[in-house]
This record gives C-alpha cells, sequence and structure tokens, in this order.
C-alpha cells in the first residue's frame, strides 16, 4: 500500500489497469497498453495490477470488474471505468491531465 501511495502521489498523471491473468483477452489489452505507454511517452505512467496477485489493494479500491481502468494525478483519482477501452481512448482521457 506505500508503494502505491507512492505512485499515484505523483504530479505525472498515472494510468492503472487492475486486470485478472485468468482474463482471456489479456494478451490483447497488454498490446494496446503498450501502445497507450509509447503514445504518452514520459507525459505519463502506465501501470498494470494483477488483482489476484493484489487483493487487499483491489477490495480496498473496490475492483469488482476487469479491467479496471483509474486515471490518478496528485494523489486524486481523476478517472475510472470498468471494461475494454481502445487505445485512442485512454491517450486522449490521460492526456486532460498532463
Amino acid at each position: 500500500m506505500t508503494k502505491f501511495g507512492e505512485l499515484i502521489g505523483s504530479k505525472t498523471p498515472t494510468l492503472i489497469d487492475f486486470y485478472a491473468d485468468w482474463e482471456g483477452e489479456s494478451t490483447n489489452l497488454h498490446s494496446i497498453l503498450r501502445d497507450v505507454a509509447a503514445a504518452l511517452g514520459d507525459k505519463a505512467k502506465v501501470v498494470k495490477i494483477d488483482v489476484s496477485k493484489n487483493e487487499t489493494l483491489a477490495a480496498a479500491l473496490r475492483i469488482k470488474g476487469n479491467p479496471t481502468f483509474i486515471i490518478y494525478k496528485n494523489g486524486e483519482m481523476k478517472w475510472r471505468q470498468t471494461g475494454q477501452q481502445d487505445a485512442n481512448t485512454l491517450i486522449s482521457l490521460v492526456e486532460q491531465y498532463v
């Protein structure tokens, strides 16, 4: 939890993907996130968190569905959505907080 606090406390927007490895579409989602990270470069961080390995954090944030995307900036949640998103949508959402 301490590392999570440091992660989301940054002035740089942080897009977090809460996912589960047992989800069938995870391979496609990983390539989408690579595209998002490449497009944003140093303007934002893109982080993936496996809910099965971080159950306490997932429970604290009430992550009910996968994938769940959350954008944080300065420790504050700016946007949250559960369900698939395409790369262009994620890029434009994160760029609103750069």
